[in-house]
């Protein structure tokens, strides 16, 4: 197992796939861990090394107190990279981490190739129901929302459909510490990139599936009309449209970055 070891945490990471080969990093969701980027790692370290991590409070990585920002958990992806003294990658991220990607992209646009934003958006719900899902985890535990994040997540076709994948999605939640989680609840909660994401110069690709009510296709189409030039695709998919819409997720990635 490898890590990072910051002044106040450790960051869990994977790096794998031919050395020569490009570096695309992967970003995980609130509530999930390295685990979620399974379906695309056979197909995608054919053509380039795989750098993924958990998220700081979630997986192996440490839980240190919160609450988190965004900014915060994208500087620990630059001290990752820096550690690993890899100078550029392509990123991918999903929901939360989608808004670390365009934090990166805000900031430090010059350590990133290409980026993948998905299933994401600049500001994502409101405050209200921010504070409701935490008092919700802290009074009830990640059983308490389990249920409401998987019908959320996946669409009930999906859901009858593919239980193992439920099942696996299922245990990453109930998994994900509880202080971790709701510390990272209040960074996607506090984050608001709407004007600044106009400032994106990195070239992108924007994800978004069709059924997604977390952060719906007119979310997506938000992004793609401010970012210049960014190119947008649409899944039939809910919310993790990587596990949902595995193959033309991962078709979708693998195009854009050799372009």
């Amino acid at each position: 197992m490898a890590f990072l070891e910051l002044k106040d945490a450790r960051i869990y990471y994977e790096l794998s796939g031919p050395e020569p080969a490009p570096v695309l990093m992967f970003s995980n969701s609130l509530g999930t861990n390295v685990a979620m980027w399974d379906p695309q790692m056979q197909a995608l370290s054919q053509d380039f090394r795989i750098l993924r991590y958990d998220t700081r409070g979630h997986g192996e990585s440490s839980v240190t107190p919160g609450p988190y920002s965004i900014d915060h958990l994208a500087g620990d992806v630059l001290a990752l990279l820096d550690q690993l003294r890899i100078e550029r990658v392509h990123f991918c991220g999903l929901s939360m981490g989608g808004m670390i990607g365009m934090s990166l992209a805000i900031g430090m646009p010059r350590r990133l190739l290409k980026l993948v934003l998905c299933n994401t958006a600049p500001k994502i719900g409101s405050p209200e129901v921010w504070n409701t899902r935490i008092d919700t985890v802290r009074k009830g535990g990640m059983r308490a929302v389990v249920d409401s994040v998987l019908e959320r997540w996946f669409t009930p076709s999906f859901r009858t459909g593919s239980p193992s994948a439920i099942e696996s999605t299922k245990q990453m939640l109930l998994t994900t510490p509880v202080e971790g989680y709701v510390a990272s609840c209040a960074a996607v909660r506090d984050m608001d990139a709407r004007d600044s994401s106009s400032s994106i110069r990195v070239p992108t690709l924007i994800i978004s599936g069709i059924h997604d009510p977390v952060t719906p296709p007119s979310d997506g189409h938000f992004l793609a009309e401010r970012i210049p030039g960014a190119a947008y695709k649409e899944l039939p998919a809910a919310h993790l449209s990587n596990i949902e819409a595995s193959a033309a997720f991962t078709m979708e990635v693998s195009n854009f970055l050799k372009a």
